[in-house]
């Protein structure tokens, strides 16, 4: 049974609705109303068969306006790109000493940077940061030479989003605290990358339900025709 707080937002949600991008942003700050700053959430479901390696949509894009989150980086690296992950703010850079933290179940942060000549240390402890969606790739630009720039990224609100197998994705795209214009230049990044990796086998409609909500709040559902427009 919904809550009298979840009915009462319910009611400034119009369900006969498709809600713009715009419309969408504003509508969250009127849903407003827990004693923290909750997270705006996207929800999308895609037209892809992700069993097929050619349908697999995964990236990362850094938001125009961050998170909203404060992110800890740890980052696998040794010699000058240990010294450069350091100078760029990672909160932790380490070689066999952090694989041992990770074996020890000690994860105090949130995403897992690595030099590519490190990547047979991060081998090492995939097991765990696997299951926990932790593991660098390439294709989040988690994986890369230019460790500084991949912490700078992740620090200034990048974003990683990877379709499950029935075809979902789901992103935190901002705060409730964020003004409304604010969430909704970060939609349309956030729509843009998606459409960005539209697989050429993918047929038909390719975004078949999108929906945004925050934290505890019921969700609008977006006019899936000016999603498929945003490039």
């Amino acid at each position: 049974m919904a809550s009298k707080r979840y009915t009462q937002l319910s009611e400034k949600i119009d369900n006969t609705k498709k809600y713009s991008v715009a419309e969408s942003a504003a509508v969250m700050k009127e849903l407003t109303s827990a004693k923290f700053d909750e997270t705006v959430e996207i929800a999308m479901n895609l037209n892809v068969d992700p069993r097929h390696a050619d349908q697999m949509v995964r990236g990362a894009i850094v938001l125009p306006n961050g998170t909203g989150k404060t992110v800890r980086v740890a980052v696998f690296a040794k010699g000058t790109k240990a010294d450069e992950a350091k100078a760029a703010g990672a909160d932790i850079v380490g070689t066999d000493d952090l694989v041992a933290q990770i074996q020890e179940g000690n994860i105090d942060f949130d995403v897992v940077v690595a030099a590519p000549d490190c990547m047979g240390l991060v081998g090492k402890v995939g097991r765990i940061l696997g299951p926990k969606g932790m593991m660098p790739n390439p294709k989040t630009g988690t994986v890369t030479p230019d460790v500084a720039t991949a912490v700078n990224n992740v620090k200034g609100g990048q974003v990683a989003f990877r379709v499950d197998k029935k075809g979902n994705i789901h992103a935190g795209i901002g705060k409730a605290s964020f003004d409304a214009d604010k969430i909704a230049e970060n939609i349309t990044a956030f729509v843009a990358a998606i459409n960005k990796q539209k697989p050429a086998s993918a047929k038909g409609r390719y975004i078949k339900n999108a929906a945004l909500s925050l934290t505890m709040s019921p969700a609008v559902k977006f006019d899936l025709a000016e999603l498929a427009d945003i490039k």
